[in-house]
């Protein structure tokens, strides 16, 4: 808890026949040190003033502004040292505090009463709270002058006048309506649902061996694990065994029925009404992460809340969760209510409206299949998300209703990483899709003309020296070719010698124009955790391998290969910002949150940079993309035959570090006046031109056909 410090205005009050001002310091009755004389005199030592009442209640007070409860525990008499110790002392003020969301504390010492060795001071206190209006009060301390010094006689009303012993302060939480989570079409991707919690009273129980035969039926729960958790409690007790859907519930209900002492209680859960579908995006629910509780708890969360953990659930938490509102009550040990010392209504959550379709969505998952990898789909215009696709999947129901324990341990334990985002949080090597930039980075930095510069490739390549011989895709060499079909046929040769050529121009040319085309930092979108890739320059090999950077990583980074990383995301939206003139937006996931009153936060169209290329040059880049599809040498010529509308793009083949590499295709559709930017990366598949371009024409194709189905 984050304690202001204040200074306390002092006020002392005297009252009452021969009382002494008490300035900071008390007369002590000790007999004064004697020292023999010896043949050189030392001088007789002053003993060091001990603090007044004054002094100790306003120390106090500061510890307690500063949550110094160690000090606070010193300043107090030996005696209630003794009843309670640093650690109790602590705990009290900290679940007071944290029950009250108490987020500053202000206290103010106003008068003092002085009897020989009793004092009595009086004190204001301010609780300023996440959930409540400021609550105030006044208090007394009582301090005894014991073994030499003034301490206080602490009892639990110092923290609130309502406490005493066996009283304690609880928050009785009022938890408000989850908002919904909706894609464009106002089709619900998460509501509030309703789950049953199956158990049994075993006083109750008639025939145990048939009614937990039938609840390790119904809920796979092991009949040993059943009998020992029916053990461990009082036979009057309901046991609750595990959660089931409340279709289940209906589907046994005849034999759930007719077994006495099973018993069913519904109670609120989240639910998702498409599956899988989405479930990166949408995200999950869980219990409060350890390391924040008491932030949670400090907001009116309650020990066993579930809370958003991933994806739109996690970023939009404290919107869809709302206001928790409730009673702050001092309770007696039976539990009963004795007094209410505030309350705050609640207020339900807020509603978030997505960019995606989820038809839409569904079916470009369904393209992806159960392959490893991702798709992006974007509006190059806006940056809004029309799909996000990754592989493997999961269901977010598995881990927010938490009722499927095997299911959700395999989750956890899959080597493929199911709850890997791969569409925004996996990074790859680009491949030759990097080439995009490396071609721009030369047309500007080095002023190189794309028709007259020219190459030559045999296949190979020994500009770093005959001991580092590289090797071209095409094994038998491009022959002569200009730095315009370098791009569209893809040559590595020509891309080599470009990436040398930067290099030796300053190191930092290429890592710079990496990151101005957006890659190697988040791209901000809203609503999914996201990786930033590397872009390596010679800070950061530096600082990994205190080496700087070579010629030869440079060359590597040249052809999208070596410590280049990227995410699918990323490189949709560099493919946007070619396609729609050199805007490098800002992709857009959220499109509005919407109040329970009706009012609304809506997420715009934001534009973060523009690409640093001429007019005639991003023309250049332009036709060498569409000619990769269309051109008599494209390299996805192939891919793209027969199709009836125009597609600009690059292929990729990227080191995974297994034998088989990533396969890429991105680009944008059509490609003189796109409408949608599309970004396919498969790992461990292949060839980009083989695998990853016949699904980015198939994905483009699913894209035409649900764009002329709006409405």
């Amino acid at each position: 808890m984050s304690m202001v410090d204040i200074k306390i205005p002092r006020r002392v009050f005297l009252q009452g026949l021969g009382l002494g001002l008490l300035v900071g310091g008390c007369t002590s009755n000790r007999t004064p040190l004697t020292v023999e004389p010896t043949a050189t005199a030392l001088p007789t030592p002053t003993p060091t003033p001990l603090p007044g009442a004054d002094g100790v209640a306003q120390a106090y007070l500061a510890a307690l502004q500063a949550g110094d409860y160690a000090l606070m525990h010193n300043l107090l008499t030996p005696d209630a040292q003794r009843r309670i110790k640093a650690q109790q002392l602590q705990a009290f003020y900290t679940h007071a505090l944290t029950e009250a969301t108490v987020n500053r504390l202000d206290t103010q010492l106003q008068s003092l009463l002085h009897n020989g060795p009793q004092a009595s001071a009086t004190f204001h206190t301010t609780w300023q709270t996440r959930l409540f209006d400021a609550i105030e009060f006044d208090n007394q301390m009582n301090l005894s002058f014991v073994e030499n010094r003034w301490g206080i006689d602490w009892q639990p009303a110092l923290v609130l006048p309502q406490l005493g012993e066996g009283i304690s302060l609880a928050f009785l939480s009022e938890k408000p309506a989850r908002g919904n989570i909706y894609d464009k079409n106002y089709h619900a991707l998460a509501t509030q649902g309703q789950m049953i919690t199956i158990g049994v009273i075993p006083q109750f129980l008639e025939d145990e061996e048939a009614a937990i035969k039938l609840l390790t039926q119904i809920t796979r729960v092991k009949p040993e694990n059943i009998q020992a958790a029916m053990a461990a409690a009082n036979p009057n007790w309901f046991v609750p065994i595990a959660d089931i859907t409340f279709e289940t519930s209906l589907e046994y209900d005849n034999l759930l029925t007719r077994l006495t002492g099973i018993d069913r209680r519904a109670h609120e859960v989240r639910a998702y009404n498409d599956g899988e579908t989405a479930a990166h995006i949408i995200g999950y629910m869980g219990a409060i992460p350890a390391e924040h509780k008491e932030t949670y708890l400090a907001e009116g969360y309650q020990l066993g809340d579930l809370v958003g953990l991933a994806g739109v659930e996690g970023w939009a938490e404290r919107s869809l969760a709302g206001q928790r509102g409730g009673r702050l009550v001092t309770l007696a040990p039976t539990q009963n209510v004795l007094s209410e010392i505030a309350s705050a209504p609640t207020r339900a959550g807020s509603s978030v409206y997505l960019t995606i379709d989820t038809l839409f969505q569904a079916t470009v998952e369904h393209l992806l299949g159960q392959r490893l990898g991702a798709i992006v789909v974007m509006d190059p215009h806006t940056g809004a998300i029309y799909a996000l696709a990754s592989y493997p999947r999961f269901k977010p129901a598995v881990l927010s209703a938490g009722f499927d324990v095997e299911a959700w341990t395999k989750l956890y334990t899959d080597e493929t990483r199911p709850l890997v985002n791969r569409a925004t949080q996996g990074v790859y090597p680009p491949g030759s899709i990097f080439k995009i930039v490396t071609m721009s980075a030369g047309l500007e930095a080095l002023g190189l003309d794309p028709k007259t510069t020219t190459y030559t490739c045999t296949g190979k390549w020994d500009g770093l020296g005959k001991e580092f011989v590289k090797n071209c895709w095409l094994e038998r060499g491009h022959g002569t070719i200009n730095l315009l079909d370098g791009l569209t046929q893809s040559c590595d040769v020509v891309f080599y010698n470009l990436g040398l050529a930067l290099h030796r121009q300053d190191p930092q040319l290429l890592p710079d124009w990496a990151r101005a085309f957006g890659l190697g930092n988040p791209t901000g979108i809203a609503g999914v955790a996201e990786s930033g890739g590397v872009v390596p320059d010679n800070a950061w090999k530096q600082n990994k391998f205190n080496q700087p950077l070579f010629d030869g990583d440079t060359v590597n980074v040249a052809i999208g290969q070596g410590f280049m990383l990227t995410t699918p995301l990323q490189i949709a939206r560099l493919l946007a910002a070619i396609g729609n003139g050199g805007r490098l937006l800002k992709p857009r996931l959220i499109d509005r949150l919407v109040n329970p009153d009706g009012s609304e936060q809506v997420f715009e169209p934001e534009e973060i940079g523009t690409l640093l290329l001429s007019p005639e040059n991003l023309n250049i880049i332009q036709s060498s993309l569409e000619a990769v599809v269309s051109g008599a040498r494209g390299t996805a010529r192939q891919a793209f035959e027969g199709i009836t509308y125009t597609v600009a793009g690059k292929t990729g083949t990227s080191e995974s570090g297994q034998e088989e590499p990533h396969a890429w295709f991105a680009g944008y559709a059509p490609a003189d006046n796109p409408r949608v930017a599309i970004a396919v990366v498969l790992e461990h598949a292949g060839e980009g031109s083989k695998e990853a371009a016949p699904l980015f024409r198939q994905v483009g194709e699913a894209f035409f056909e649900w764009e002329a189905n709006q409405t």
